[in-house]
């Protein structure tokens, strides 16, 4: 029970962040956001780690670096992959690979799943795909190229779940700070890259150009206006709830030493795009489509067979 209470809450945190960082993304570079975000998410684990201590070891830094480069290579592939082609299809793709792959692994390995989990967990990759669809209003075609950026992406984030996974169960937060400060120092290093081609190819940078961030004064003037402060929450906000998820997600994982809590985990925490489509409805007051609801309510269903299993 307390496994999938830890994947679910996981899964929605996640989300929340999701919800937040695509906002932010309205007005910053996605790779900027997601760098700042990384960085910002450093403070809670550190706080954690002083609160609630934790152990550093060669293993623990291996893996939690292996999350941390795992993380950054499919945040960066996802973006290329939604930059070129519909999100309708791709980031579903991305979702399934993520929830699959550290599933696969499992069983590869000799993990043995009952039928009524098995029957589970099939219904929960459905309800991923089926809560992960969105509308496409720009009918972007689906390309090979886009097609295998999205699994690729979705295979890193499955990763992350492998890496957390095989850290040892008495170091506590210490890989994910581990993971944490080398995903901000990749990111952060993306980002500069992409703001100096963007500079040299002569073009607005969204992060310097007060016109693309809404307004006519100057960037430093408009981060400190009302606009540019809420900016500036919602991107801390986007941090601390990642952090906080990859929190729930590791502690899942060391919950139980069921074989079958490593496949459990990584459904479940592919379940994230319900957090932010609630969040959207409740914010921004979009509309959930009957496929979503739909999702939401096989995922219900399947959490629930999951902890009874």
């Amino acid at each position: 029970m307390i496994t999938v209470l830890l994947g679910l809450a996981g899964a929605l945190v996640y989300g929340f962040a999701d919800f937040l960082g695509g906002v932010a993304s309205r007005r910053v570079r996605p790779v900027a956001v997601a760098a700042i975000a990384a960085a910002v998410g450093i403070v809670p684990l550190l706080v954690g780690l002083a609160v609630f201590g934790g152990r550093f070891s060669w293993q623990g830094t291996l893996w939690g670096a292996a999350g941390g480069l795992a993380a950054s290579v499919a945040v960066l592939l996802l973006y290329a992959a939604l930059a070129i082609g519909p999100m309708s299809v791709l980031s579903p793709v991305t979702a399934v690979f993520a929830a699959v792959v550290p599933v696969v692994v499992a069983l590869v390995r000799g993990t043995v799943l009952s039928p009524l989990a098995v029957g589970a967990l099939v219904v929960a990759v459905v309800a991923v795909v089926l809560v992960a669809a969105v509308r496409d209003p720009g009918g972007t075609r689906v390309t090979a190229r886009g097609l295998v950026l999205a699994a690729v992406a979705g295979c890193g984030f499955g990763g992350i779940v492998l890496a957390f996974n095989e850290t040892p169960s008495d170091s506590g937060i210490a890989p994910l700070v581990v993971a944490r400060v080398l995903q901000a120092v990749l990111l952060g290093s993306a980002a500069a890259v992409s703001a100096l081609a963007v500079r040299s190819g002569g073009a607005a940078d969204p992060v310097t150009s007060a016109a693309v961030a809404g307004s006519a004064v100057p960037p430093g003037r408009w981060l400190r206006s009302a606009d540019g402060r809420r900016l500036i929450w919602v991107v801390v906000g986007c941090g601390v709830f990642d952090a906080l998820a990859n929190v729930c997600i590791q502690a899942g994982l060391h919950s139980s030493g069921d074989p079958a809590t490593l496949p459990v985990i990584s459904v479940l925490n592919a379940l994230y795009p319900i957090g932010t489509v609630v969040l959207a409805g409740v914010v921004l007051r979009e509309r959930l489509t009957a496929l979503q609801g739909a999702g939401i309510v096989l995922a219900l269903g399947a959490s629930v067979t999951l902890a009874l299993a």
